[in-house]
């Protein structure tokens, strides 16, 4: 979560891709991290949070 990265658009990259590999929605992981409900979250609770995402049909 402390991560380097060149510029803001490599950063949003990596951010879609960890959307896209965990099966979320985009910007759903980067809300967890940036955005969390509650106290900030580590990598590990940031992680368990987005895969237990489910889509729900409306």
């Amino acid at each position: 979560m402390d991560a380097d990265y060149a510029d803001e658009a490599e950063a949003v990259q990596v951010l879609e891709a960890l959307d896209r590999a965990l099966g979320c929605p985009s910007g759903h992981v980067s809300d967890l991290i940036f955005w969390p409900e509650g106290p900030e979250p580590t990598a590990a609770e940031v992680v368990d949070q987005a895969v237990k995402y489910r889509p729900f049909a409306l």
